[in-house]
């Protein structure tokens, strides 16, 4: 069955909208109330969703194509069209197969009996590859203690990839890999120690299973080290291998030895051996919180002063190397007296709009508020009117409570709340400023403030309203502002939060203003402007008499309609907005 999308009311007065943007293209899946397309109106820009679950079957309406309220914008297709046949024949098909029986297993020890053949263990007890042994590490040093392993029994390395750690009473050091491949068995245990020369671990053949772990070693217990000065310079690698192209080989690994090792014959289906597989290693970004760092390195960026977040690696997996710690430091003290001695600055290069020279269409949003504006100029007489306050109480009590307001309530306390408190009980005293002139020649008192918050947005100019503003407090005005600022520029704004204001207040000051003269909301009468905060000397009266001080202050401009307000209402008005605002009594609204 066919499910129509039709275009919906979206708010007072609202008879038309463009479609802007189609979220899905025909022939795709949609579900039921998932976004379907974008519609932009008078007052508000927003998303339609899909009536019911299926397939778009049908485009009515084209992008930037403007139709009427209920008007037929696509069809959706519920499950009766050729697309849920034709997954039919699939779904009968199901039962089928799972009708067919299933091969039984072999049994387990004829599908381990290969592998065990295979690979067989030596005499020694370990797997049969290339030996990872504990290198000398320096004059007089005859063991060393296995701190870390950086890999795990079947993973993969690299040649000369860092394989483990190990600390002596000279040196905290990374044992290299001596050949590509994986590690299939791990002979010493972290903190066990072993001789010069003992064999570490084994590595096989790239893709090679481990072989079912021995019995680990039994632990050595760690002699106790004299306390001398360590040194920091990387050991000899484990065994002499020569990197292929690298020159001749050492006398105890010769390369053509390593070339010449036959390949491991493939073996058909071998199970994976006994006992859960090793976990794989998280990856973590060199430098970053969860990348892992060695105590060598850890050390000498510390003496050195490096952040080793800031630090990039050249390791294996970018791993960051003592190398990479002293580049680091001697990058900082060539870039130091540069930094003491700066060049004299240049002017920023000007970036020229992309905008200039263009000739473009008018947007939706735009000639909206053109002919909103326009209107508002012509239905009412409108003049403004200017004071200036000192909020410098306000200030000070924003600073010493915004660190507590924020962990209770959850929103930042900006000044914004302090002047809509304030506006909200001036509103009641002055009923003349939150009204409305009927086209009966009657006039409207309202008896609830709805007060509109000016929002700019990259497509223009938005006025969501805080409904009953004059029953919350401080918190309430804080967390509403915040949540329809939000919405307003990130999305999720509903057509009816944008009607039914009674009085606007606009923040021009957020952009440097000092003050300004806005045009009307109409059907509004008044208006506010609060300019920008500045801290500047002013005259104060003090029990000592009149002196100079720094205040924070603002201008406050009042719009308002000069049919039904006349100057000595606006100044009433601004006066008792003016004396709430200087007197800063808020500490109950924010629990001082």
């Amino acid at each position: 069955m066919a499910v129509s999308v039709t275009l919906p009311a979206l708010g007072e007065s609202v008879t038309e909208g463009t479609v802007t943007r189609w979220l899905k293209a025909e022939g795709e899946r949609v579900e039921a109330d998932e976004p379907l397309l974008e519609v932009s109106t008078d007052k508000v820009d927003t998303e339609i969703p899909a009536p019911a679950a299926g397939v778009l079957s049908s485009i009515k309406v084209a992008e930037d194509e403007t139709v009427e309220v209920g008007a037929e914008l696509a069809v959706i297709d519920d499950g009766s069209g050729a697309p849920a046949e034709t997954a039919a024949p699939a779904a009968e098909a199901a039962p089928a197969a799972e009708a067919q029986p299933e091969p039984e297993p072999a049994p387990a020890p004829q599908a381990e009996a290969p592998r065990q053949e295979a690979a067989p263990a030596p005499s020694g007890g370990g797997a049969e590859g290339t030996p990872v042994t504990l290198p000398a590490l320096g004059e007089s040093v005859t063991e060393g203690t296995v701190t870390r392993w950086l890999k795990e029994v079947g993973e993969s390395v690299e040649t000369d990839e860092p394989l483990l750690e190990v600390s002596t009473d000279k040196v905290d050091t990374e044992i290299p890999s001596p050949a590509a491949g994986t590690l299939l068995e791990i002979l010493v245990g972290e903190d066990e120690t072993a001789e010069v020369g003992a064999k570490l671990a084994v590595i096989g053949a790239a893709g090679q299973a481990p072989a079912a772990a021995p019995a680990r070693p039994p632990r050595r217990r760690r002699r106790p080290r004299s306390r001398r000065p360590r040194s920091r310079r990387r050991p000899p690698r484990s065994g002499s291998r020569a990197r292929p192209g690298s020159g001749p080989a050492g006398p105890q690994a010769p390369a053509p030895q390593r070339a010449e090792a036959p390949a491991p014959e493939p073996q058909p289906a071998a199970p994976c051996p006994p006992g859960p597989a090793p976990a794989p290693r998280a990856a973590a970004e060199p430098g970053g919180e969860g990348a892992y760092v060695t105590p060598l390195v850890r050390k000498l960026a510390a003496e050195h002063g490096v952040d080793l977040s800031s630090v990039k690696g050249t390791g294996v997996g970018g791993r960051i190397r003592k190398q990479d710690v002293i580049a680091a430091a001697e990058a900082a003290k060539a870039a130091a007296p540069a930094a003491a001695a700066p060049a004299p600055k240049a002017a920023a290069p000007v970036q020229p709009s992309p905008l200039r020279g263009q000739t473009v269409k008018m947007s939706r949003i735009r000639k909206a508020t053109a002919k909103h504006m326009t209107e508002s100029l012509k239905v009412s007489a409108q003049l403004t009117t200017v004071i200036e306050a000192d909020v410098t109480r306000v200030m000070r009590l924003r600073a010493r409570a915004k660190e507590q307001f924020l962990a209770r309530e959850g929103v930042k306390l900006s000044p914004m709340p302090f002047f809509v408190k304030a506006v909200t009980e001036a509103l009641k005293v002055h009923p003349a400023v939150n009204a409305k002139i009927n086209d009966d020649e009657t006039i409207t008192y309202h008896d609830t403030e709805n007060i509109g918050i000016a929002v700019d947005t990259e497509k223009g100019l938005f006025v969501p309203v805080i409904d009953n503003a004059g029953d919350l407090n401080l918190a309430g005005i804080a967390k509403k502002t915040a949540d329809l600022a939000n919405r307003t520029r990130n999305g999720g704004l509903k057509p009816d939060e944008l009607s039914g204001g009674t009085f606007t207040v606009t923040n021009t000051g957020s952009r440097g203003a000092l003050f300004d003269t806005p045009i009307l909301n109409q059907p509004q009468v008044a208006m506010l402007a609060i300019g920008a905060t500045v801290r500047r000397p002013v005259v104060v009266d003090t029990p000592e008499g009149e002196s100079i001080a720094i205040r924070d202050m603002v201008y406050l401009a009042l719009t308002y309609d000069h049919r039904l307000v006349d100057g000595a209402d606006a100044a009433r008005f601004l006066g008792t907005l003016k004396a709430r605002l200087e007197e800063g009594a808020f500490e109950s609204d924010l629990g001082l």
